[in-house]
């Protein structure tokens, strides 16, 4: 099992509040317009489900397959070239704010962890860079 984590991002904004928004899929169309045309393609969402298109990669589709209020959203590809997992943790800071990280978990054989290892890590980290920017 490999597994990739972002930095923890701060958050201006209640633990329940970034729950609310990042447990419910269909409010991704608050910030499609901040993805990077050129290396997304197609987005298409719904309260339970996302899928993309990425150059080169193809067509990666996620589902959220659990839910534990107000703390963590977990995410599993169902279309995808290799197995991923997807957690986004949520934790408070204080009333009005609170702090996020993001845990990628994969099975990759040496040889393709190699030539993927570090679009994962910078594909995860920009991920979480982007969610702390939503207005929540």
């Amino acid at each position: 099992m490999n597994q990739f984590e972002s930095h923890v991002v701060a958050i201006p904004y209640s633990q329940q509040r970034v729950y609310d928004m990042l447990s419910d899929l269909s409010h991704l169309d608050r910030v499609k317009d901040r993805l990077p045309q050129d290396k997304i393609k197609d987005l298409r969402f719904d309260s339970d489900s996302v899928s993309v298109n990425v150059p080169p990669v193809g067509d990666i589709a996620f589902n959220i397959i659990e839910r534990e209020e107000p703390k963590c959203v977990k995410l599993e590809a169902s279309t995808s070239p290799i197995p991923l997992t997807l957690w986004i943790q949520i934790l408070p800071t204080s009333a009005d704010a609170s702090k996020m990280k993001l845990t990628l978990r994969t099975e990759l054989n040496p040889f393709i962890k190699g030539m993927v290892q570090k679009p994962l890590q910078e594909g995860i980290e920009k991920i979480a860079d982007m969610l702390a920017a939503i207005n929540y």
